[in-house]
């Protein structure tokens, strides 16, 4: 449960948790907090909470929830797709079966013809039946001649998949951009891969960073590692300055079987967050923590690819330690871990914060009589069990860690139907209608002034005026 003593003369903690459409529900809330003004010294996100932080840390939200920001409009729609090569495979497969079924149809369509024929035969129309039988086995004759359908349907059903196995098997000869790694195992399961893509999503969120790093110049995005420093180097420069905030993203390093944790802090915070021993084990706090301010500057984007990385349902991302680090420039393979909240409410509280806001789109643990229809497709699945590990990860979070803190504090929706990779939207059977991913925004927007600013920060008697707005009116928003 959390607490409802709140103070903005606090240290104040923003944690961002979160999966795929996540990020709709984090942008509507983003929107809420600084339309009040709430004052927020640090922001901290794992999954899809860490470019929700990297954009609110340097005054960027509106860029998450504009008119023509990351969650409005079609472009999510391209999110978490099928590989393409899976999904070129799958047609080619298709074709195949198409092609294999074509000459089932046309005989189909033939019977039909013959069986006109003799219901005008019966009926007294015989030169009409004796017609339509005479086309009948002329057609025959021609389609299932040795040189026509009998040979041309194996040919192109031979040509479509032998052209979808060679489509699959390019993966084995061709290693994407940035695959320094070696992978073992068989031949099938090396060729069939990650099912789904997170590279439309990484790239669409590269490219709304670096427009807004680079403001109103007119220049070309750079390497990642440039894109890196520039945002380092803004925040670092920024930092104390009105909508500037401290950061601290966590991902999870599948080769060391550990979190790692990227942030900037101001002193004497980032001295003793980023050498002080934490946790078990005799690696020092060099192997896991690394100063974005610092040495972690160049390693932005690979946050971000990380964080956007799921397990399994993805490929992960391959991050290269700098040589004259903890790890020696090595190559480590790093994703998104759903149940890491308990680290970053650790974390969080190692930087300094006395209380901390957890922004999720996962909803309140379940009650009786409140089943709903499982879902059969791939992501359908995945989301399902994602969503769950998320909404189990919350309470867990403010149970183990919660006593860190004098405030703990919830923003998450009572009921979601929007899946993690629902981009377009899904029907929910509760409310017998669609959810869409822009109705999200508005409902995160809403809880937070319901659950957070309007009971707990208005009750407190403090409210900044940091460009606020008046109390809440639940008329100016979509429905809840």
């Amino acid at each position: 449960m959390s607490e409802s003593h709140y103070s903005p003369r606090l240290r104040t903690a923003l944690v961002l948790t979160g999966t795929g459409t996540a990020g709709a529900y984090h942008a509507g809330a983003l929107q809420a907090l600084h339309e009040a003004g709430i004052k927020i010294d640090l922001v901290a996100g794992r999954g899809m909470g860490v470019p929700g932080a990297l954009f609110a840390a340097v005054d960027g939200g509106s860029h998450l929830w504009g008119p023509r920001g990351l969650w409005r409009g079609a472009s999510s729609l391209r999110f978490y797709r099928f590989r393409l090569s899976l999904r070129v495979t799958g047609w080619l497969f298709g074709v195949a079966l198409a092609i294999l079924l074509a000459p089932l149809g046309l005989l189909a369509g033939l019977v039909l013809v013959y069986l006109g024929g003799l219901l005008a035969t019966v009926a007294g129309a015989g030169a009409l039946g004796a017609t339509l039988a005479g086309w009948f086995h002329r057609s025959l004759d021609v389609l299932f001649a040795a040189g026509a359908v009998p040979t041309i349907v194996p040919r192109l059903v031979a040509l479509a998949l032998v052209a979808a196995l060679a489509v699959a098997a390019l993966r084995l000869l061709v290693r994407p951009a940035g695959r320094l790694r070696r992978t073992t195992g068989s031949a099938w399961w090396r060729i069939a891969g990650a099912p789904l893509s997170a590279r439309p999503i990484v790239s669409r969120m590269t490219k709304a960073l670096w427009q807004l790093i680079r403001g109103a110049a007119d220049v070309a995005q750079p390497a990642a590692p440039e894109v890196g420093r520039r945002y380092a180097e803004l925040l670092t420069e920024n930092l104390g300055q009105p909508g500037f905030r401290e950061l601290l993203l966590t991902i999870h390093d599948l080769d060391a079987r550990r979190d790692l944790v990227f942030g900037v802090l101001p002193e004497p915070h980032r001295s003793r967050f980023f050498t002080a021993p934490r946790g078990l084990g005799p690696a020092p706090r060099a192997a896991e923590a690394l100063d974005m301010a610092g040495v972690g500057r160049e390693y932005v984007l690979d946050v971000l690819a990380a964080s956007l990385a799921l397990p399994v349902a993805s490929e992960s991302h391959l991050l290269t330690f700098p040589s004259e680090g903890y790890w020696r420039g090595e190559t480590h393979r790093v994703s998104d871990r759903p149940d890491a909240l308990v680290r970053v409410f650790l974390e969080v509280a190692a930087a300094g914060a006395e209380q901390v806001v957890v922004v999720a789109d996962a909803p309140v643990p379940g009650e009786p009589h409140a089943l709903s229809s499982g879902r059969a497709d791939l992501r359908g699945r995945v989301g399902e069990y994602l969503r769950a590990a998320e909404t189990a990860a919350v309470r867990d979070a403010l149970l183990a860690a919660g006593h860190l803190f004098r405030g703990a504090f919830e923003i998450r929706p009572r009921h979601n139907p929007v899946g993690p990779f629902d981009c377009d939207g899904t029907y929910d059977e509760q409310s017998d209608r669609r959810h869409g991913v822009e109705e999200l925004v508005d409902r995160g927007y809403e809880d937070a002034y319901r659950q957070f600013i309007d009971p707990i920060v208005g009750a407190s008697g403090d409210r900044l005026a940091q460009g606020g707005r008046p109390p809440h009116d639940p008329t100016l928003r979509g429905p809840a």
